[in-house]
């Protein structure tokens, strides 16, 4: 049985990797010795093996790495995560041997946004141009948006107003895929040898316009799109709520979660391909899961008018 160690694996992203890859691979996790008290029982529940890491530098980790064929990057954060941290990741990978490394690229085509458009996705193409300098393999997960922002984390849809917010053309596609389903197919990847650089996946591509269709069939009242305008004045309240609010030291402050929304309707992040079929991944379309959001999470914004999933 393959080897696979995961980085981020306390995290959301990292924690779904992991058990996907329960039965697959033997599932290793470096955790810092000062919470491995706290992080190893649910890293155990889940049959992920924790291994204590003293410090995160190349020798440490690389310890660590011994003996894996695969090491995944689910990391999260700023710089210091996306470029520095993973950067070490990297060495270490290439000095204990490893085969091949992920990279925490879980995000929408973030190689033809343009410089400072985005800081989150500008991060990974910054690590993503160092990635590309090392002698390891690389496989990149392109997903799109994750759907569950969905449920309200991004304000794509105004479900107390019946609306759909677009900041561009109501009929830009969009490209959107559920954690669970991008976790499974990660897994897959993982202990695939003969991976290419980059694998794109999409559970759904729909537009403001398909959104608001899927939420009048679903509720049975009329969702219309609201344009406010377009991507330039999203850009001129972009850069005021930057000058207002900074939120540097923050992973989504306002104004990041304003910038995703003007890429993804400004289409530069849009995948042009999908390799879904390439390993028994069921992705969720978003008609099923917004009817699944409806039953269980935001019932009381559409009490009684239901008629049932698209």
């Amino acid at each position: 049985m393959k080897k696979v160690v995961v980085l981020g694996a306390s995290g959301d992203l990292g924690s779904r990797i992991g058990k996907a890859l329960i039965g697959k691979a033997e599932v290793v996790a470096p955790v810092r010795s000062a919470t491995l008290g706290r992080l190893a029982p649910a890293l155990e529940g889940l049959g992920v093996r924790p291994v204590p890491l003293e410090r995160w530098d190349v020798d440490h980790l690389a310890r660590s790495f011994e003996g894996a064929d695969t090491v995944v990057s689910a990391l999260s954060g700023l710089r210091s995560s996306i470029v520095d941290a993973q950067t070490i990741a990297l060495d270490a990978a290439v000095q204990a041997g490893v085969p091949k490394f992920m990279p925490s690229d879980f995000a929408v085509d973030f190689r033809r946004v343009p410089s400072g458009a985005n800081r989150n996705l500008n991060l990974r193409e910054e690590f993503r141009r160092v990635a590309e300098t090392r002698n390891i393999q690389l496989t990149s997960i392109l997903n799109g948006a994750f759907m569950d922002m969905l449920s309200g984390v991004a304000p794509f849809i105004l479900y107390k107003f019946d609306r759909v917010l677009c900041w561009g053309s109501p009929n830009q596609l969009m490209d959107w895929t559920m954690v669970d389903d991008v976790a499974a197919y990660t897994a897959h990847a993982a202990v695939d040898a003969s991976t290419p650089r980059f694998l794109n996946i999409v559970g759904s591509e729909v537009s403001a316009t398909g959104l608001a269709e899927a939420m009048t069939a679903l509720t049975g009242r009329e969702f219309k799109v609201l344009r406010p305008g377009g991507p330039r004045l999203l850009g001129r309240m972009i850069a005021m709520t930057k000058l207002f609010v900074s939120g540097r030291d923050e992973v989504y402050p306002a104004w990041q979660g304003m910038q995703y929304m003007r890429n993804m309707y400004e289409g530069d992040c849009k995948l042009a391909t999908n390799d879904n079929a390439r390993y028994p991944v069921r992705f969720t379309p978003v008609a099923e899961y917004l009817d699944r959001l409806l039953r269980k999470e935001i019932e009381a914004y559409v009490p009684n008018t239901r008629k049932g999933a698209v």
